[in-house]
């Protein structure tokens, strides 16, 4: 799933109108994303690795068994460091990309969400 789709789909998730009215919908494709891998990429540079586990209305996203990846350097490329995290929150205003691992299927899917929003 590209990073846009996911986000525009998150990001309806946790808009209350959007989600009242279309619930069952996206309860529907959430309940398929959940225990898949998802690497979530935040705001200042590090990335997560983890089980998607939950959502909550305002688009705030659960992991478990989370991985941090982080650049030991500012200058590019540079290594990555790693550490074990467990169970994290990311707050939706951190979250600058997300990739579930899924099937084509799945993939247009999602991707119709986002043409029917529009």
């Amino acid at each position: 799933m590209s990073t846009k789709e996911l986000e525009t789909y998150l990001s309806d998730v946790g808009s209350s109108n959007q989600f009242e009215t279309n619930s069952s919908k996206y309860v529907s494709h959430v309940k398929k994303l959940l225990y898949r891998r998802m690497l979530v990429g935040i705001s200042d540079g590090r990335f997560f690795l983890g089980t998607f586990y939950c959502i909550d209305k305002q688009g705030n996203i659960i992991l478990q068994d989370a991985v941090e990846y982080r650049s030991t350097r500012r200058s590019a490329p540079s290594p990555m460091e790693q550490r074990v995290l467990g169970l994290i929150l990311i707050p939706s205003s951190c979250r600058k990309t997300c990739h579930v691992d899924c099937s084509i299927d799945e993939q247009l899917s999602l991707m119709s969400l986002g043409e029917q929003k529009s």
